[in-house]
């Protein structure tokens, strides 16, 4: 019997912006590999094959407006970005949160509207089997926790050191883009814009100290279209 394929779209969108350089747009939700990770639309291997298909640009725009999701994509395709030989220019246009933070950091520049917002935590997930396992369990989230830390704190340079960073993480710390600025994880605080931080309330439920303020109004869609938000960003840029 064959395998299900997972049926996700792509939580990503890259495009050529000028003669040497792209556009990659990472709104929604960082989703996991899938059942089939070699094969999956919107696996870390994908990605990188959408990268790669950029040809070889001189500047990489990397535009955020994510609530986070799977770690270890997001390890992935942070790590892809930051190896790249491009000048990576990152712009936080929303909310960078939990994995997609570690995802910004791979930028060699770190914009952030005034209005947008960067959270940062310990990873979390689920388990089940004996003690044991559980023990494992709780063993290689230090991992991934101290893998995370090592990640803001080279972006940071002397603005952060390891006791803070273990602070902020241990809370589940949402930073205006002043406070990740003074932290070291935004080179540049730029006028708000019109891409409001703001999270679905799906998402709002998975986190623990989430501002009130940040999460999506009842009267707004529960749901908004990631294509009207690509389109929007692109007049933008376009100057439309």
């Amino acid at each position: 019997m064959p395998k299900a394929k997972q049926l996700n779209n792509k939580f990503w969108k890259m495009q050529a912006s000028g003669e040497n350089s792209a556009d990659v747009f990472i709104f929604g939700e960082i989703t996991t590999s899938g059942w089939e990770s070699d094969e999956s639309d919107t696996s870390a291997s994908a990605f990188k094959r959408d990268l790669d298909a950029l040809g070889d640009v001189a500047t990489i725009n990397l535009h955020i407006n994510s609530p986070g999701g799977d770690v270890f994509d997001g390890i992935a395709i942070g790590n892809m970005l930051k190896q790249h030989k491009a000048q990576i220019n990152c712009y936080v246009d929303g909310v960078a949160a939990s994995i997609a933070s570690v995802i910004a950091m791979s930028g060699d520049a770190v914009f952030m509207p005034s209005n947008a917002m960067m959270m940062v935590h310990n990873p979390w997930s689920f388990a089940y089997g004996n003690a044991s396992d559980f023990r494992k369990q709780a063993d290689n989230l230090d991992h991934i926790a101290d893998s995370i830390k090592q990640t803001y704190l080279e972006k940071a340079g002397d603005k952060l050191d390891l006791e803070t960073i273990t602070q902020l993480m241990d809370a589940e710390t949402w930073m205006s883009a002043q406070e990740a600025f003074e932290y070291g994880l935004c080179d540049q605080v730029l006028s708000a814009n019109q891409a409001a931080a703001s999270i679905s309330r799906e998402w709002a439920g998975r986190y623990k100290n989430i501002p009130k303020a940040l999460v999506e109004s009842s009267t707004e869609p529960e749901k908004r279209s990631e294509n009207d938000l690509l389109v929007k960003k692109l007049k933008a840029l376009k100057g439309e």
